[in-house]
């Protein structure tokens, strides 16, 4: 297990005392306050250099580790390395801006792995992102805002993934995905805060290689965020995959 901050948290108020961590007899985990991430490598012989950060879903409200879990591990089946990042959601609670809260944890995470990389055997041009639903939506805002750093980076170590897994994630900001953007910018947020967390309008040249993932009958996050996700990449000319399942609904 690694702390994103040994030594203090950035953007952080004193945590309330009844801010306590917990987790629910589904596996969800609320109330987090320490950022971590846990390391996942493959079997001696097995790694090829290639590593993945792995973000879970959860609306910004909770996360849902248990698939990033099973993500990791089948990586490692493949010689990748992975890391699951234990994220504080976004919380007024705890964070000075709990808009921007998610994405320091990110670039924060991304930092960390490509600064240790050799000590773990890792190619630092082989470092991607996942993530899942509202990871979803972490990961494309790390990979679409890469001149918007919010971290110390006097080191100048490249915060920019080298590619981007994205499955059934949130990426319009709308009145469709109500809790995703209410927990993050609000329930009235302004035009300009929309468009800075629509992640499709900041696509560019620049956007990593991505590969998406959705199913067309998901309620809960329409397949229109993939689709919009990727006719930016089309427009962009950054080279990706996306595909659609006919059924799967949202979290498989």
């Amino acid at each position: 297990m690694i702390p994103l901050y040994p030594n203090g948290i950035p953007n952080s108020k004193k945590t309330p005392p009844d801010y306590i961590e917990q987790t629910d007899s589904a596996g969800l985990i609320s109330n987090v306050s320490v950022p971590t991430m846990q390391a996942y490598f493959p079997e001696k012989g097995k790694a090829n250099g290639t590593a993945v950060i792995i973000f879970a879903g959860g609306g910004y409200f909770v996360l849902a580790p248990k698939k990033c879990v099973e993500l990791a591990k089948a990586f490692n089946r493949v010689g990748v390395a992975a890391f699951v990042v234990k994220y504080p959601l976004a919380s007024e609670k705890i964070m000075k801006d709990k808009a921007t809260g998610p994405l320091q944890d990110a670039q924060t995470a991304i930092k960390i792995v490509r600064k240790r990389a050799g000590e773990w055997n890792i190619d630092p041009l082989k470092i991607g992102m996942v993530g899942l639903s509202a990871g979803g939506h972490l990961v494309s805002t790390a990979g679409t805002q890469l001149d918007r750093v919010v971290i110390e980076n006097s080191e100048n170590i490249s915060l920019r993934p080298d590619f981007m897994i994205l499955l059934y994630p949130v990426v319009i900001y709308d009145p469709h995905i109500s809790r995703t953007r209410e927990n993050l910018i609000g329930k009235k947020p302004s035009r300009e805060a929309l468009n800075l967390y629509s992640t499709d309008r900041h696509v560019s040249a620049k956007t990593p290689p991505t590969y998406l993932v959705h199913a067309a009958d998901d309620d809960v996050i329409p397949v229109q965020n993939s689709l919009s996700f990727f006719d930016a990449m089309l427009i962009a000319g950054v080279p990706g995959e996306l595909h659609i399942l006919q059924s799967g609904g949202h979290g498989f």
